[in-house]
Parts: C-alpha cells; structure tokens; sequence
C-alpha cells in the first residue's frame, strides 16, 4: 500500500479505477435530479458536485484525518442505497428535504463509525445480506422507469424509447462477453456512448445544456436551501446504519482480496466514520451520500494494485473534472431510457450480490427463516401502502414506501428474538 511508485507510472492505474466507478458515481444523482424535476442548470450543478465529493471522499479514505478514513485502497462514490428513499421523498418533500436528510442523518454514521466496536456485532452477516437484497429489489422499479424514458415523461414507453433501452443494454451484455481483462469493467460506459450516439441520430438528445458552457467553473457550495423534515431524517438514518453494515462487508472484501488478511478494527472503523464525514460534506455541496465502490474492490482483486499513491491519483482526476462544467452537462444531455438500459442489470447484480451473501452466511434454517421473513415483509408490505395506514403519519413516511428500512428492521428483530439453530435442528428432530 505504502510502496514509492512515481506520480505519472500509476497515474494509468488512477485513471482505470475512475473509469470503473464513473458511469455508476453519477447514475443515482441523474435519477434523483429527474425526479426530483431539477433544471439542467440545477442538474448539472449536482452532478459537478458529485464528482467533487467523490474525489474528496476517495483522498479522506486513503489518507485519514485522526479516526475519520479507513486508511485503505479504496474508492467513494454516490451510493445508490438510498436513491429508492430520496426520490420517494423528492415527489412528496422535494429536493430541499433530500438535501436536510443527508446533512442532518450523516452525523449518525459518523458516529456509529467512531463507535463499530460497540455494535458490529448486533448485525451478523444474514442481516448484512437482506439488507443489500433488499436494496436491489427496490431499485428495480427506477431502472423500470428510466428504461421506458423516466418518469413524467410524455413519451414514457414509446418504441424510441424502448429501442434506446434495448440497445443500450445489448451493447453492455456484448461488450462484457467480447472484452477480455480489466476491459470488462468499462462495459456500462461502453453501453452509454453506443445509447448516446443513437440517440443523437434519433435526435432524442437535449443539447441546450451546452449553451454558454464555461470551461471552467467552481463547485457551488449549498446551492439548495435544506428542509429538516423529521421523517426523511429518521429514513435516512436508518440508511446510513444499512451502509454501515455495507462497509464492513466492503472492508473485508477489500483486504481479502487484496492484502490477504482481514481488516484490523481500526480499518473497519475508520472507514465508516469516513463515509459518514464525507456525505455531510456532499450534503453541503447538494448531492447524496458516499460509500466505498464495489466496482473498484472488484478491479483490485483482477489487478491486485493497492499502491495508495496510485488510487489517489484517481481521486484527484475526480476532484479536477469537478471543475470542468463539460461533464457535467454531457452527462445530463444523456437520455433517460439509454441510461436505463446500462443500470437495469447493474440493479440486478445489486440482487444477486445479496443472494450471494446469504450464501455465504449459510442456510441454516435460522437464517433462512430471518431472510424469508425480513424479505417477504420488507417487499411486500410496501407494495401494498395501504397496509400501514392506522399507524401516525411519521412513521408511514419512513416506512410505507421504504422496502429497505423495513426488511432491515424485521431482520434485526428476528436475529435478536429467535432461538438458536440448536432449537430449530430440535425441532426438526422431535417431527421425525
């Protein structure tokens, strides 16, 4: 990690892992700004100050500020936990609120960093695994929505649309079954150029963001007023604990597979408090959360490059395009349905990483029946909002819409009041 490698030899390496987390770094602020009906002025604000606080949060973890950073190999960016939450809370508080809950919330997982040691334990590795199931199964909606033009969009569905989607995503599944090494990890941006060209044949592509584009400009600073709406705050405070939980199973990965041993508890630590200091930061600048990126765990087990100078080459070419207002506005020319196309399988990858964790967690029929329950309810309750209408007003705000808060709830519940598998292989027994 500490070894002398020169600025520009691993400056190639910096600019790999940017590329593996850029396309999926702005998507949950792309899909949030849509929702939430934000100007392409306001939109590309956002999205230049994602890049920001991407950049920062990535030096903050390589570098830690006294406990605050995990001191590891790792790249930050707009987690997509709690894109479901905000655009529930964009259409009925708007923008403002989504802005107050990140601020106010993100004490809460700095807190909770600073303090891993006291409570990991209350969350085995089952409850991690629901959690991030959960996570996928509620952003699939978004990807339906974005697939068939956005929502609001008065040509939602139409054939245009529905081709830009489908090629869209085509030509990620090809590139991803063409691409040989850590070419594999550009499949998504592969995917939104060959969308983009299209769309720009089709005229579909809204160009007016480019007029009287500066080429430089400085990151605004609290461009939107903050709303502190209590139930969104309680909602996304629930999320920061679920992205906590997140960041320990991303630590162990990342020292997995990387440096060949666990995570020290320091480490661990740290790396949470960082996410959390950093989301109050991004919340400052108007955009979402920050977590660590699997996409670039997942470049360092095919690379095995852990070097922290050459990841923080990578984080400063996110905090450089910040100032170039040309990304911003390229990006938020990019139609809805094209990036639909290139997200709607990443959501399902999201599922299939939970399925894996519980996997790996066993199934015992103990955790089996904590990820039947949490699931069944967490899901399927919030499908059906009307299930919650005798409890008050707060508590139907966090929960009636918000599959992930719910299904993580019922499994804490359940891992703490269920008996051990002894009782269950018992039970088993006494039926035979």
């Amino acid at each position: 990690m500490d070894g002398q490698i020169s600025f520009w030899r691993g400056l190639p390496f910096g600019l790999q892992h940017v590329m593996a987390m850029f396309v999926a770094n702005l998507a949950p602020v792309f899909l949030v700004a849509a929702a939430a009906r934000l100007s392409p002025e306001q939109s590309a604000t956002v999205i230049q100050n994602g890049l920001l606080v991407a950049g920062l949060g990535t030096c903050l973890q390589l570098y830690p500020l006294w406990r605050i950073g995990g001191r590891l190999p790792m790249v930050t960016g707009i987690s997509f936990t709690y894109v479901a939450a905000a655009v529930t809370i964009v259409a009925h508080q708007g923008y403002g609120a989504v802005v107050g809950a990140v601020l106010a919330a993100g004490f809460v997982e700095l807190i909770l960093g600073l303090t891993a040691d006291h409570w990991h334990r209350f969350v085995p590795p089952i409850v991690s695994a629901v959690v991030v199931t959960s996570i996928g199964f509620s952003l699939l909606s978004v990807g339906a929505q974005s697939f068939g033009g956005g929502a609001g969009a008065k040509d939602f569905g139409s054939w245009s649309n529905l081709i830009l989607a489908t090629v869209s995503l085509v030509a990620c599944l090809a590139f991803q079954l063409l691409a040989r090494g850590t070419a594999k990890q550009l499949s998504v941006l592969f995917g939104l150029v060959v969308g983009y060209l299209l769309a720009l044949a089709m005229g579909k592509v809204d160009l007016s963001g480019f007029r009287n584009l500066q080429v430089l400009s400085i990151p605004h600073f609290m461009p939107f007023k903050p709303v502190f709406d209590p139930g969104a705050i309680i909602s996304f405070a629930l999320l920061y604990l679920v992205s906590s939980v997140e960041v320990i199973g991303d630590t162990t990965a990342l020292c997995r597979v990387g440096l060949n041993r666990r995570p020290t508890a320091a480490e661990t630590s740290g790396a949470i408090a960082g996410d959390g200091a950093i989301s109050i930061v991004s919340g400052a600048f108007g955009s979402l959360p920050l977590t660590s990126f699997a996409q670039n765990i997942g470049l360092i087990a095919m690379t095995k490059v852990v070097n922290r100078k050459v990841i923080l080459s990578g984080g400063l070419i996110l905090v450089l395009a910040s100032f170039m207002p040309g990304f911003a506005a390229l990006f938020n020319s990019l139609p809805q349905a094209v990036l639909g196309g290139c997200t709607i399988m990443m959501f399902g990858n999201i599922i299939l990483s939970g399925f894996q964790m519980i996997a790996e967690a066993g199934f015992s029929q103990r955790n089996i029946t904590i990820a039947a329950l949490a699931l069944t309810v967490g899901i399927g309750f919030t499908q059906v909002h009307e299930i919650f209408a005798a409890f008050p007003p707060l508590f139907q705000s966090i929960f009636s819409t918000n599959c992930i808060a719910v299904a993580f709830v019922v499994a804490v519940i359940a891992n703490l009041v269920l008996p051990g598998e002894e009782h269950f292989l018992a039970s088993a027994s006494d039926e035979d």
